[in-house]
């Protein structure tokens, strides 16, 4: 047994590290370990996600007997705080404090906020599917507490979250680090709605309480572990008398240049092209194509594939100094091609088209996203990179809450005048609500490239590491 154990470990150190997923995003400053321990916040965060969008949506209207139209106003309510990402980033960019920190103080406040929302949540929806003798009020008013405490916590974490990544990470390995994030954040809603799935298989009120206040507790675990002794302590550069620009005087910063608008404008459309059909792809396979529960189910997993193989793509082309806004046009035309297919799927019947589209669609969602951010990340100059990665956020979110909506009510719409034949006989099938809106998200996706053509000329340079970073480095710069 010695001996085998022996082959296997010489084996595993022929291994090169090109070859082992993300392990060439660490560097000597920011090892894999340490670097693994920081993505734990997206984990967080993308619990947080499951748990408003998939769990807890499910469970008000089914189990809890809410009205659907409350619930979604519900889960609408943390998208009205993604607007103040790029506030949040400002204030962490000019923090003043005594200990020393700029980042860690929004990590800690938005994980508490996410844990308070998480830990009153369950105590607010019991109120409000069973209001008692108390004010008809208590209940809705406590619900849209908790959802916006919990979408106030995951923004603040998230946008300070990216930018620490941002101070800590070299200029070159970047790219890597973006791609490992998404993937954290991606392994966190996958393995959370598995979780959660699998706890409330036999839901109870009680066994409700209980899962929603285990998910606060992890939450301040893993990030209490995420930021721990990540970000040095400098109290020269958060001194109280340290001059700090308005958020004005930093807006029209950051907006020199002319590409900050163009840019910002072909994430939202981008983003807004891929979010729209979130809720819409299982329906449509299972209405339209006849797929089975089980078949639907695995859609997530075909997305996930895709997306999965653009990071890994994306890290290993920018690590080599490929051009973002290149790669994320490539991801746009990409989608072109997914929802075209999603689309021939229809009258085709064909599940294996379908299946191929929501694979693509995975795929040029992964790589507009990762090209998208490093662009938003290269804005981000000096000590305006959270005031960047906070505008990027809030762009980014509120395109996606809004392009989910916006799907979710043409496809009512035109779905109900279809039915009653206002649309003529050939467009009389369930498949016309979808169809309208996966034909909306090809428009969006074309106005996505005429935003964004332009940046691909745009030159493109990866500043090699200087050995003068690690010869600055010492005792005092250590964390903690």
């Amino acid at each position: 047994m010695r001996s085998l154990n022996g082959n296997l470990a010489r084996l595993w150190l022929r291994v090169g590290p090109r070859f082992l997923p993300f392990a060439d995003a660490a560097t000597i400053d920011l090892p894999l370990g340490r670097l693994l321990r920081l993505s734990l916040f997206q984990v967080s965060v993308g619990m947080a996600l499951v748990l408003l969008a998939g769990t807890l949506n499910r469970v008000m209207i089914v189990e809890l007997g809410v009205s659907a139209a409350l619930v979604a106003f519900m889960v609408s309510l943390p998208i009205l705080f993604a607007p103040i990402r790029a506030l949040i980033g400002f204030r962490s960019d000019h923090h003043r404090s005594a200990l020393g920190w700029r980042r860690v103080p929004y990590i800690w406040i938005g994980t508490m906020l996410q844990f308070g929302g998480l830990a009153m949540m369950p105590f607010a929806l019991m109120v409000l599917s069973e209001p008692g003798d108390g004010p008809a009020l208590a209940g809705p008013l406590g619900a849209a507490l908790a959802f916006l405490l919990v979408g106030a916590g995951l923004h603040t974490t998230q946008t300070a979250g990216l930018a620490l990544a941002t101070d800590l990470a070299p200029e070159k390995s970047r790219p890597r680090v973006v791609a490992l994030l998404y993937v954290m954040l991606l392994a966190g809603m996958v393995l959370s709605s598995l979780v959660l799935g699998l706890l409330l298989k036999d839901f109870s009120p009680q066994r409700l309480i209980q899962v929603i206040q285990a998910a606060a507790v992890v939450t301040l675990i893993l990030n209490t572990v995420a930021l721990w002794k990540q970000e040095s302590r400098n109290p020269e550069r958060t001194r109280r008398d340290t001059p700090r620009p308005s958020f004005m005087t930093a807006w029209r910063t950051f907006g020199e240049g002319g590409r900050v608008t163009r840019l910002l404008v072909a994430i939202g459309l981008g983003t807004a092209a891929f979010s729209m059909q979130d809720i819409l792809l299982e329906p449509y396979g299972g209405e339209v194509l006849g797929l089975s529960v089980s078949a639907t189910t695995t859609l997530t997993a075909i997305w996930a594939g895709g997306m999965l193989a653009a990071f890994a793509l994306a890290a290993r082309l920018l690590g080599r100094g490929g051009n973002p806004y290149f790669l994320a046009a490539c991801g746009a035309m990409i989608g072109v091609v997914a929802f075209s297919a999603v689309i021939f799927a229809a009258p085709l019947q064909s599940p294996m088209l379908f299946r191929f589209g929501t694979l693509l669609i995975g795929f040029g969602g992964g790589l507009f996203a990762v090209g998208g951010l490093i662009a938003a990340m290269a804005l981000g100059r000096g000590d305006n990179a959270g005031m960047a990665l906070g505008v990027w956020g809030a762009v980014q979110a509120t395109a996606a809450g809004a392009a989910i909506a916006a799907g979710g009510a043409i496809n009512d719409i035109i779905s109900a005048l279809a039915e009653r034949g206002l649309l003529g006989e050939a467009l009389a099938g369930p498949a016309t609500g979808y169809s309208v809106v996966y034909h909306i998200e090809i428009l969006l996706l074309f106005a996505t490239l005429v935003a964004i053509g332009p940046l691909v000329h745009t030159r493109w340079r990866v500043q090699q590491p200087t050995t003068s970073s690690t010869q600055r480095f010492g005792l005092a710069d250590f964390p903690g």
